[in-house]
């Protein structure tokens, strides 16, 4: 019998509510989290189902040792991080009340993570598309030259699907973060 399972799964930066869900869904289906590689491959180990509830934080690297303990102290499981990303769980029956079950104190707090997911994630992103996606796209449809035409093909793959995940991510993350400005 396998106990071990690698699922393939990906979630944007603006993704991460769903990916508490689902991580959660897999615990109660008697598969627990035990650590992710980049970019998208989850690995888990069978076990007992439970309701467990997973939640995320963005620090990109600027957590402290005091950081980790505040979480310890309040009953939750550090799992690891992946690009970024922390990921912790406690098991349901600890959490007595709503507050219990979030890892944030205020919905301040949520709305600096997600100024934080923009500032060093999808601004980055951006200007990789703005200064290397765009102008060799623009570059590969003007060029004559035969091996040009793959270039047009691969860039023009990357285009589009840079401009869907720019804006997609960017109107989820508005939309989350007018959620909470707003609570």
């Amino acid at each position: 019998m396998n106990n071990k399972k690698t699922v393939i799964r990906f979630f944007t930066i603006a993704d991460y509510e769903e990916e508490e869900v689902w991580l959660h869904n897999q615990h109660k289906n008697g598969w627990k989290l035990m650590k992710m590689i980049p970019p998208c491959f989850f690995v888990f180990e069978k076990c007992t189902p439970e309701d467990v509830t997973y939640r995320l934080d963005y620090k990109n690297n600027t957590e402290t040792s005091n950081y980790f303990q505040i979480f310890k102290d309040y009953g939750w499981e550090y799992i690891g991080q992946c690009i970024g990303w922390l990921y912790f769980r406690k098991s349901s029956s600890e959490i007595d009340s709503e507050q219990e079950g979030e890892i944030f104190s205020d919905n301040e707090s949520r709305v600096d993570m997600i100024n934080h997911v923009v500032k060093t994630r999808l601004l980055p992103i951006t200007i990789i598309f703005l200064c290397c996606v765009l102008p060799n796209f623009l570059r590969s449809i003007t060029d004559s030259d035969p091996i040009a035409t793959v270039f047009t093909i691969i860039f023009s793959f990357l285009t589009i699907l840079y401009i869907y995940l720019v804006i997609y991510c960017g109107l989820k993350l508005r939309k989350l973060k007018n959620k909470y400005s707003n609570n």
